[in-house]
């Protein structure tokens, strides 16, 4: 007999891996907050340095005391056009050095994306017209000196600032800013021409040292500017009034005196302190410190010139706009 045959063993198995569902891939990461916060709001609040704005309507308080005259509807209208052709420069600067900015300084509303190149520039145009509609309400004598201005502004931003002749053309921006308040409030601009030479010089001073403020390493301009704030604080002082630099005027109120005094005291205590820091310590941040003291120190400038003609009381009002300044430079900074 045959012997019987084993059964075949049943074919093994072969085990399948385990078909798990793929995950969805996980959505974008969601673009991060700028630190300093506020949206776009904070963003244009930067872009324009809203408290630098402070410095703006004492250029025409200034014009018009040096013209003889009290602030008026016209001189309103020049602070106006004042502050839109201001404004119109800090966005077109930040449009033109938006390259610059984005090695340098890449927090900045448009190298940081929080505001379009676009937008800034179109802001920059609109302002320009509305402050050059605003000068021709004042009347033909402060248009005349409003055009000057705003191709001043835009010169500047867009080639000179780079060049030599940058800090003399926004020394020459803020000369005529005054003399729109004179020619607005008086029609004509000549009683003005010395304090806007006084305001025109400090200005000077500023950007000369604003030059180095992202890269530091330069004691010459710091020590430069003590210099020229230091002969600045004595014209302020000086005992004549403001007019007595172009014709013979009448004494200044003694409380007038004392005012111009204390103010220009105040100018020097603002201004000077920091720039000892730059000269000593020439870093980016102590340079910025500087200017924006010095920006802020403006104030103090066009306050004692007005006092200096003999107005204390607009004197005052214009004063009263530094504390304004740096409570908001705390929060939005002016460089």
């Amino acid at each position: 007999m045959n012997a019987p045959r084993p059964a075949a063993a049943p074919p093994a198995r072969t085990r399948r891996p385990h078909l798990r569902p793929v995950p969805p891939p996980p959505p974008p990461p969601r673009p991060r907050p700028h630190p300093a916060g506020g949206g776009a709001a904070r963003a244009w609040a930067e872009l324009l340095r809203l408290p630098a704005l402070f410095t703006v309507p004492g250029d025409a308080l200034a014009g018009a005391a040096a013209a003889g005259a009290r602030p008026g509807p016209r001189t309103l209208l020049a602070i106006g056009s004042s502050l839109c052709l201001y404004e119109a420069g800090m966005a077109l600067n930040d449009w033109a050095d938006r390259g610059e900015d984005a090695v340098e300084r890449p927090h900045r509303p448009l190298p940081s994306g929080r505001v379009r190149p676009a937008a800034a520039l179109g802001a920059a145009g609109a302002l320009t017209g509305a402050g050059l509609v605003l000068a021709a309400g004042a009347g033909r004598p402060a248009l005349a000196v409003a055009a000057p201005l705003a191709v001043t502004v835009w010169a500047y931003d867009l080639g000179l600032k780079h060049t030599p002749a940058g800090p003399a053309a926004m020394a020459a921006a803020r000369g005529l800013d005054l003399l729109l308040g004179a020619a607005a409030t008086r029609g004509t601009p000549r009683p003005a021409l010395a304090p806007a030479t006084v305001l025109a010089a400090h200005t000077l001073t500023v950007t000369l040292v604003s030059r180095r403020e992202t890269q530091g390493g330069s004691r010459t301009a710091p020590l430069t500017a003590l210099a020229a704030a230091s002969a600045l604080t004595a014209a302020l002082t000086g005992r004549r009034t403001t007019r007595a630099l172009l014709r013979r005027p009448r004494p200044a109120p003694v409380r007038a005196d004392a005012l111009r005094t204390a103010l220009a005291a105040s100018y020097a205590a603002t201004f000077t302190r920091p720039l000892a820091h730059a000269a000593l310590n020439p870093s980016p941040q102590l340079t910025q410190r500087a200017v924006g003291a010095g920006i802020g120190a403006t104030i103090a400038v066009q306050a004692a010139l007005t006092a200096r003609a003999g107005r204390p009381a607009t004197a005052l009002a214009t004063a009263a706009l530094a504390p304004l300044a740096a409570r908001l430079a705390r929060k939005v900074s002016t460089t």
